[in-house]
């Protein structure tokens, strides 16, 4: 039991972290980056694989949703600048003035056919990355 949690733990640590890199990506180009949830989630099923879990359904399991968290994140936390922005607010204050439920229902305003097909592949990806077990090497 101990070992789920830790691998659950870490999984969603791994995947705000990825969130909070890829919002800075985002905000020093401009545009929301949602392409980029791919590389995020073959370095997150990279991760996971090597270090926290080992390949299978568990590692499939936490790799997809350490990447669907990301994409959750990030979309979160663009919504909260945008809200920063307009009231002339630091980030911080605004997502706590706006509160969980705004910010959720700006994301998910601001969520295009692209981004969700974006995240859905690098979701199926990075699962079916993280259950390869690896090849043996010839000699």
């Amino acid at each position: 039991m101990p070992a789920l949690l830790f691998a659950l733990f870490s999984a969603a640590m791994l995947g705000l972290a990825a969130g909070a890199a890829w919002m800075v990506a985002a905000l020093y180009s401009r545009h929301p980056l949602p392409w980029l949830a791919v590389p995020i989630g073959v370095a997150l099923a990279w991760v996971i694989r090597a270090g926290v879990h080992r390949p299978g359904t568990g590692a499939m399991l936490l790799a997809a949703g350490a990447t669907g968290l990301s994409a959750i994140y990030v979309n979160l936390l663009i919504a909260g600048v945008k809200v920063a922005g307009s009231m002339g607010l630091d980030l911080i204050e605004a997502m706590r003035t706006a509160g969980l439920g705004m910010l959720w229902q700006l994301a998910r305003m601001g969520l295009t056919p692209a981004d969700i097909a974006w995240t859905v592949l690098a979701m199926a990806l990075a699962g079916w990355l993280a259950s390869r077990r690896k090849r043996g090497t010839r000699a």
